[in-house]
C-alpha cells in the first residue's frame, strides 16, 4: 500500500509485458520503463539511441548527477559495459565485452578437462594448479581488459575523467582498476530514483 509508482530498467523485451501486468494487477499503477524516449537529462549524442540498454542509460544519469562529467561507468554484468558521458550531459556511447562469468562458463563447456571455479582474485597471477591458473586468467585477463579500454577512453574524451565502477562483479576486479575511482554497488537504483524524480 505504501508503493504509489513504479519505474523499470528493463533490457529483456519479452518480460516487459509481464512487469507491466504487474505493476497494474499489484500496486495499481502503470509503471514507467526507462527508453532512450524517456526524459533522462542525456543528449543522446548516438547512431541509434533506441538501441542503448535501459541499465546503461540508468547508470549514466546516476553517475553524471553524483560526479558530473567527463564519466565513465563501467558495469560489470553479464557483459561489462562501458559508458562515456561528457561535462555537457551528453551520452557519447560506450563499449561491450563478454563478462567474467561468461568468459568462465564458455571455458568450462568448451575445454573438457577444465573444471567450473569461482571467480577471485588469486593468491599469485602464476598459477600453480588448474584452479589457480583459471582464476587467474579470469581475474587478471579482466583486469587487463578494463584498464586497457578505459585508458583508451580516457585518453579520447581528453579531460580528466571520474570512472565509476557498479555491477555483480565490480567489488572483485574493480579495486585493483589503475583507473576506477569509486565503487558503487547500488548506482542502477540511485539511477530509477533520479530519472523518476
Amino acid at each position: 500500500h505504501d508503493i504509489d509508482d513504479i519505474i523499470i530498467s528493463s533490457v529483456v523485451p519479452q518480460l516487459d509485458s509481464s512487469l507491466e501486468k504487474m505493476a497494474q494487477l499489484y500496486f495499481h499503477t502503470q509503471p514507467l520503463f526507462v527508453t532512450a524516449n524517456v526524459d533522462t537529462g542525456l543528449l543522446m549524442k548516438v547512431d541509434m539511441p533506441s538501441e542503448v540498454g535501459a541499465d546503461r542509460l540508468v547508470n549514466s544519469i546516476a553517475a553524471l548527477t553524483e560526479y558530473g562529467g567527463p564519466v565513465v561507468v563501467v558495469d560489470f554484468g553479464t557483459a561489462i559495459t562501458f559508458d562515456a558521458v561528457s561535462a555537457d550531459s551528453e551520452y557519447l556511447g560506450g563499449v561491450i565485452c563478454s563478462g567474467v562469468g561468461i568468459s568462465s562458463e564458455a571455458l568450462f563447456s568448451r575445454a573438457a578437462r577444465l573444471p567450473r571455479v569461482e571467480i577471485r582474485k588469486p593468491r599469485s597471477i602464476i598459477g600453480t594448479n588448474t584452479v589457480d591458473s583459471l582464476q587467474s586468467g579470469l581475474y587478471y585477463g579482466t583486469l587487463g581488459l578494463v584498464d586497457s579500454i578505459l585508458e583508451r577512453m580516457m585518453a579520447e574524451l581528453g579531460t580528466e575523467v571520474q570512472v565509476i565502477a557498479t555491477g555483480g562483479q565490480a567489488d572483485i576486479i574493480a579495486p585493483a582498476s589503475l583507473h576506477v575511482n569509486e565503487v558503487r554497488e547500488h548506482l542502477t537504483l540511485e539511477g530509477l530514483r533520479i530519472i523518476w524524480e
